[in-house]
């Protein structure tokens, strides 16, 4: 994958970085379930609601969810009144937007896994180290989500933070993670995805991507080149359990004016593949 932010003008522009991950799943993924009497369509609806707001920092209207999120306006403005009703959301007047109390989701989840607080030392050693920024993430459907972070300065033209989500085609820490994937689930995401030309060096050819994902396969990392963004280049590693068992990656960003593709793999990714496998035993 890639971290970090560039202080230079870099495409693509920051409000788009923020949709990366390509079209929203929209409300036919729900009809699977149909007629299971274990699933509550109206909480999956809500969690859609909350979904959609990802990007639109100046909150969205009831009209827009209900395009973005596939469902009626009737039933957007349902779920956005309960939400407003249990803090989770405003009506300011014009639009809805989200409040602080949602992120008590996100919270729940990072304060029942030791592994961003496990791995937290261990990325500001390698930001000690290195003089760079480092990152763990974990694969969440065809993106990552940043659960742990030490930044340098910026090398990429929109910070990241615990909680991003960047798309895993063209992100280093994205493809160690799909190719720990089985060949089964692997070929799903491949038929799936949407490879989007994020730079002039995007590879969006699939059987290109697979190829370089059976690659990554043998070597154990992956190194992207400008492919997410123009002046960012990133070196990734596994991180596994002691089953040999791979939950999450770990990377280095940098910005390519400074330092080589050669130095990554030669310099770099020693320190990280030392770095990854003192993670992996701290975990356990």
């Amino acid at each position: 994958m890639t971290s970090h932010s560039m202080d230079s003008p870099i495409q693509p522009e920051p409000r788009e970085i923020a949709r990366l991950g390509g079209p929203r799943k929209t409300t036919n993924e729900f009809e699977r379930f149909e007629g299971d009497p274990n699933f509550v369509l109206s909480l999956a609806r809500g969690l859609r609601i909350i979904e959609c707001f990802e990007g639109h920092r100046d909150g969205l209207t009831v009209s827009e969810l209900a395009r973005i999120s596939s469902l009626s306006r009737a039933a957007v403005r349902r779920i956005l009144l309960t939400l407003a009703h249990l803090g989770y959301a405003e009506d300011t007047g014009r639009s809805f937007r989200l409040k602080t109390r949602v992120l008590k989701l996100g919270f729940s989840y990072l304060s029942s896994t030791s592994l961003p607080s496990i791995a937290q030392p261990v990325l500001e050693s390698i930001t000690e180290t290195l003089h760079e920024s480092s990152s763990l993430s974990v694969l969440d459907g065809d993106q990552i989500v940043y659960l742990a972070r030490s930044a340098t300065k910026r090398v990429m033209s929109v910070g990241l933070s615990v909680g991003s989500r960047l798309p895993a085609y063209c992100t280093s820490m994205g493809r160690v993670l799909l190719a720990a994937l089985p060949d089964s689930e692997l070929e799903a995401f491949l038929n799936g995805a949407e490879l989007k030309p994020l730079t002039p060096k995007t590879v969006t050819n699939k059987a290109v991507l697979a190829e370089i994902i059976r690659r990554i396969r043998s070597d154990g990392f992956a190194l992207t080149d400008e492919e997410l963004e123009l002046g960012l280049r990133s070196i990734a590693v596994p991180i596994r359990t002691r089953q040999n068992r791979i939950v999450a990656a770990i990377n280095v960003g940098v910005h390519a004016a400074r330092v080589s593709a050669a130095e990554m793999v030669h310099r770099y990714l020693p320190h990280l593949r030392e770095s990854a496998l003192s993670l992996s035993q701290l975990l356990g």
